[in-house]
């Protein structure tokens, strides 16, 4: 049997930044199981890769002030890239109410000590971008250091770092191809039965995305986390708007849209969207995202798309849009890495810090960690995220 002092359950940006912390700050053995032929396959590999710190809950805006200066330095810290473009988050308002919330919302940021961000009139985003139908956008906010990173780059790099020291006293192992059958407690710590070995360790941590429910009720734990498709539209190369732009969010309906590659990755939640493992793109959906690109950028009428090229991923979603992380209180050593809500990529960074402090130490400084934790949902204590996109 395979002995290990952490597990994690699932390889994608998660639990490679939970690994990545930590063997940085100093844990011996770090066992990353990832039940895939190769990283990236969950939702990693399928993320709009936006990183904003543009939120309104402050605990939300404190893990983004971590993980985007983090990615910022990521090559120099790591050796590796991630791609981090700051190119901003455009927020475009088109009632008074929208412009209290994003007002609300910034002096909040303001008061977290976020430097780059802006309110910006509706005259001011007509210049910017005269390409937007700009005649009912009232105001919007605008923050620099928002942008985009490569998901999948960004979750090798963590990864990576964290094999390189399995030389040394202390580093991290892959283990792919092996997905979790069972988890049984023992005196001495979990018993992981995978499709390939058994493994012995004394902590584990569910870092499985959309699939983490599964993985909690093995070892009796009820988690509200349930998975939610996203749909993402990729378009052919269309040089009629700037590749300088920002992630422009069009607030009347959430329609958002960013530079990628040679064309434009177009976003949007579909309402009608309903809970469960959907995993495959719905041709459908093509159109109903064309009619509110056209609407808002009258150019993206001329818009090219292939279909083929589209690609349907999964959120992992909580009543109340916040992860859940930290200890199990019902099951000693057993940690949740959870429920990102949309949010993992631009998170993972600050989430492996959390859980790395957490477990290594019972406590962290980067956030208030009971606001985030499991038993905040019986008690009555959620908090709830409205900037979701």
């Amino acid at each position: 049997m395979r002995n290990t002092d952490v597990a994690l359950i699932g390889g994608g940006i998660v639990g490679s930044s939970i690994a990545y912390h930590l063997v940085a700050a100093g844990c011996k053995n770090v066992l990353v199981i990832e039940r895939e032929n190769s990283q990236g396959k969950g939702s990693t590999g399928k993320s709009m890769g936006g990183v904003r710190a543009q939120f309104s809950t402050p605990v939300n805006i404190q893990m983004s002030m971590y993980s985007i200066p983090f990615y910022a330095s990521f090559e120099e810290r790591l050796g590796y890239p991630c791609d981090y473009r700051p190119q901003g988050y455009l927020f475009c308002a088109t009632t008074e109410k929208h412009l209290a919330y994003l007002r609300a919302n910034y002096e909040q940021q303001v008061a977290m000590g976020l430097q780059n961000v802006r309110l910006v009139t509706g005259d001011e985003i007509r210049r910017m971008f005269p390409q937007l139908k700009g005649d009912d956008i009232v105001g919007g906010a605008f923050c620099s250091t928002d942008g985009f990173v490569d998901p999948y780059s960004a979750m090798i790099g963590l990864m990576s770092w964290a094999a390189d020291h399995a030389g040394t006293s202390q580093g991290a192992t892959l283990m792919k191809h092996a997905e979790v059958t069972a988890i049984s407690r023992g005196s001495g710590g979990f018993e992981i039965t995978t499709t390939r070995e058994t493994i012995s360790a004394e902590t584990v941590v569910n870092c499985a995305g959309p699939w983490a429910a599964g993985i909690a009720r093995m070892v009796g734990v009820n988690l509200p986390v349930e998975p939610l498709r996203r749909m993402l539209v990729p378009t052919e190369p269309f040089d009629q708007f700037p590749h300088t732009a920002p992630m422009i969010v069009d607030m009347s309906n959430g329609f958002h849209f960013r530079p990628e590659a040679r064309g434009f990755l177009l976003a949007w939640n579909d309402p009608e969207e309903t809970p469960g493992y959907k995993v495959e793109f719905e041709p459908a959906f093509i159109e109903k995202i064309l009619l509110r690109a056209a609407d808002r950028v009258p150019i993206f009428e001329n818009l090219e798309v292939n279909p083929k090229k589209a690609w349907a991923g999964l959120y992992e979603m909580t009543p109340d849009h916040h992860p859940i992380l930290g200890e199990s209180p019902e099951v000693a050593r057993f940690f949740f890495a959870n429920g990102f809500s949309g949010h993992g990529v631009m998170h993972a960074p600050a989430t492996g810090k959390i859980l790395s402090d957490l477990i290594l130490t019972g406590k962290t400084d980067l956030i208030d960690a009971s606001l985030l934790d499991y038993a905040r949902f019986a008690e009555g204590r959620t908090i709830h995220e409205s900037a979701v996109l």
